[in-house]
């Protein structure tokens, strides 16, 4: 029998009494036992003659002599007092001898600042820590296998700092963009997940059934977007709504506002004060308690550098799109694919021609934060849209911005006209494939009828902000289970051994 085993007998749980072992029984119960620990919190400081208490989760129980006291890390989260600051206050301290003890889970602590003879500041325990459970595995020293840390977030958030740091910043983040939309009047609500139709977002819906309506298919939305413009018709002049966005990853988060009144340029300048604080607000954080996170080296300095779609593709392929409101545009497109030897789409329907060249000639030139403007108008179906001045084209009162050749905005005019949100309802209903089934919402086009104010929306992706700010490049790392492969994964080895690191 292990050491470790031998210490776990009889188990130790906080009794209903809350009683601790004497002085001498905790000493031998715990003689033979080492295991590593982490602290949570200095509290209730005074100064080094008074005793301080603290809940902790220890990283160390170290004896010197007869007298127990823990070792904290640098990183511990503290309350009153940072951990740095402690060390300040008592760099004075004479040393004293240490050796290790056994890791636990402490509830509290109380105890004198006190330094080791080996230079470690901790407290000197005043009084026996009361048990709260006792951790029955080692923890590692370094958690670095991608496999074991999705299995084991709980273990990888203890030993990976970093891991911990993106997901405060995340939190952060949501915190400021909800204080920045309050603070400027916006009313934050919550919309409907599952309806008759998704909605919204051209993308594959999922589809699922409810008890109480079990001969029909209920999809989950895609996004929020009509849901929201029926608030404003209902006279929410700005409202905003944090959520999932099925468009793009089942856990993907998005925060989408609607504004009455607010042209695409004022969404534009919005856009670039947000994410502007927000840089600045990540780096603070970076120099304080995330120090493990890379500095944010992504240059916010407005304006930001704009594209438009038509005039940036022709010069980037030397070649003249089609007049796309033509029946023959989309065999155009497919002889421009053929001229440049680009690998045709599985659904080549006009939307998706577009798309694919704007990805491979478009996006790459949006490294620093770059907005693409004027889109054709069959990749707006919900946006207005007008005859561009400069290309004579029908195109969209829309703006995407890409940062590191990745969109992360998307905001545009809404189309108010019912008939006009029609028609581009039925040019949607076409290119409609397995992987696009979205069909005319006759219910949004009713509410439509009762006048919908001249309106700008706009669209975030959360994660991938956060991926930006935070320096990362795995959707997963700021995401705090990981994706729905992580998590079914997770669930298929649970009941097995996962200490097995």
């Amino acid at each position: 029998m292990s050491s470790l085993q031998q210490c776990l007998r009889p188990p130790l749980r906080l009794l209903s009494s809350r009683t601790v072992a004497a002085t001498a029984s905790y000493r031998r119960f715990y003689a033979v036992a080492r295991v590593l620990e982490r602290t949570e919190a200095f509290a209730n400081h005074k100064t080094d003659n008074t005793a301080n208490s603290m809940r902790t989760r220890t990283e160390a129980l170290l004896s010197s002599g007869q007298e127990l006291y823990p070792r904290f890390p640098q990183d511990a989260k503290v309350k009153s007092m940072s951990c740095k600051s402690f060390l300040e206050t008592y760099e004075s301290l004479a040393p004293g001898q240490t050796e290790e003890g056994m890791e636990l889970s402490l509830q509290g602590i109380k105890g004198k600042p006190h330094r080791t003879e080996r230079g470690q500041l901790s407290l000197m325990a005043t009084q026996l820590p009361t048990m709260q459970s006792p951790c029955l595995h080692e923890f590692p020293t370094e958690l670095q296998n991608r496999e074991a840390r999705v299995r084991n977030r709980h273990v990888d958030l203890q030993v990976n700092p970093r891991a911990a740091h993106i997901l405060r910043l995340r939190s952060s983040i949501i915190t400021s963009m909800r204080s920045f939309l309050e603070s400027r009047g916006y009313l934050e609500v919550q919309t409907p997940i599952l309806a008759n139709s998704a909605g919204g977002a051209i993308a594959r819906a999922f589809e699922t059934k409810a008890i109480e309506f079990p001969e029909r298919h209920i999809k989950l939305r895609t996004a929020p977007e009509l849901w929201l413009k029926r608030l404003v018709l209902g006279g929410f002049d700005k409202i905003f709504e944090l959520g999932i966005d099925r468009s793009h990853n089942p856990e993907f988060t998005t925060c989408e506002f609607y504004a009455t009144y607010q042209s695409l340029q004022g969404l534009i300048n919005r856009t670039e004060r947000l994410l502007s604080k927000l840089s600045q607000l990540t780096n603070e954080l970076i120099h304080g308690p995330l120090g493990s996170l890379p500095i944010c080296e992504i240059d916010f300095a407005t304006p930001f550098r704009r594209l438009d779609f038509f005039e940036e593709l022709e010069s980037a392929m030397e070649l003249e799109l089609p007049d796309l409101s033509r029946p023959d545009a989309e065999a155009e497109l497919i002889k421009i694919y053929e001229q440049l030897d680009i690998h045709l789409p599985e659904s080549p329907t006009l939307p998706r021609l577009l798309d694919r060249l704007s990805a491979r000639y478009l996006e790459p030139l949006c490294q620093t934060p770059t907005w693409i403007v004027n889109h054709p108008e069959c990749l707006a179906p919900l946006s207005k849209s007008y005859i561009d001045p400069h290309t004579q084209r029908h195109v969209s009162a829309r703006a995407e911005l890409f940062i590191n050749c990745k969109e992360v905005v998307n905001t545009y005019e809404e189309e108010n006209s019912p008939f006009e949100q029609r028609r581009k309802f039925q040019e949607q209903a076409k290119y409609r494939d397995d992987d696009s089934t979205t069909d005319i919402d006759e219910n949004y086009l009713q509410a439509l009828e009762w006048g919908l104010p001249p309106t700008g929306g706009w669209g975030c992706g959360i994660d991938r902000l956060v991926m930006l700010l935070s320096g990362t490049d795995r959707i997963n790392d700021v995401l705090p289970f990981g994706n729905l492969r992580n998590v079914v994964s997770r669930s298929v080895t649970e009941g097995k051994n996962l200490s097995v690191l």
